[in-house]
């Protein structure tokens, strides 16, 4: 499946400080529909979540346009998906409970995504833009939309412990969150409650 290749002359993202507010905050009581037909309620939510935060993945056959292609960081959302998909296994090895996708694209969209993908997370919807104006994030406007901008999420217990920010180049997303976890089980740094370290 060829889904994970994206441009290689398209422009690098830069941090501007846009999240630098998020390190420790706590998740608001918001619940957001998912894939799966659900409201997930991400502050109630045990244990390390990972949430991957992305623009838009363009829909079967469509064509890019170069304005797009010219914005830094926006290119690039379904080989995120996708890095997280083939790695979803050492995802749960490494003590994450949940995986989950988020945009502002409604729910119906993201299902076909999702399907077409074969993705094993859900991915949430934010198309009221509760999320992202509770925690301040990043957007794009883009055709009368906003989007958020890619930021990546370690969540424990309901807190934000981990940013990732800008996220480039984003087929990479899901293995620098690995190795970050690896890390954290290297130092010995357990977050309450957030993971059940793999005995070998």
């Amino acid at each position: 499946m060829s889904h994970t290749t994206f441009p290689s002359d398209i422009p690098v993202p830069t941090d501007d400080g846009a999240c630098d507010h998020l390190k420790g905050m706590k998740m608001p009581p918001l619940s957001l529909p998912a894939t799966n037909d659900s409201l997930v309620k991400i502050s109630s939510l045990q244990g390390l979540v990972v949430i991957f935060c992305y623009p838009r993945t363009g829909a079967p056959n469509e064509t890019i346009p170069d304005s797009w292609n010219s914005i830094p960081g926006a290119r690039g959302c379904t080989p995120q998906a996708c890095s997280f998909r083939d790695l979803s296994r050492q995802f749960l090895t490494a003590g994450v409970n949940k995986i989950f996708g988020l945009s502002t694209q409604d729910t119906s969209y993201q299902q076909e995504v999702k399907t077409r993908l074969n993705l094993p997370f859900e991915l949430l919807s934010d198309e009221k833009l509760d999320f992202v104006e509770a925690l301040k994030l990043p957007t794009i406007d883009w055709e009368g939309k906003s989007l958020i901008k890619r930021i990546t999420l370690a969540i424990a217990d309901g807190k934000i412990v981990k940013i990732w920010y800008p996220v480039f180049p984003p087929d990479q997303s899901a293995q620098h969150v690995l190795d970050w976890l690896a890390e954290e089980q290297t130092n010995e740094q357990k977050f309450v409650g957030n993971r059940r370290m793999s005995v070998t």
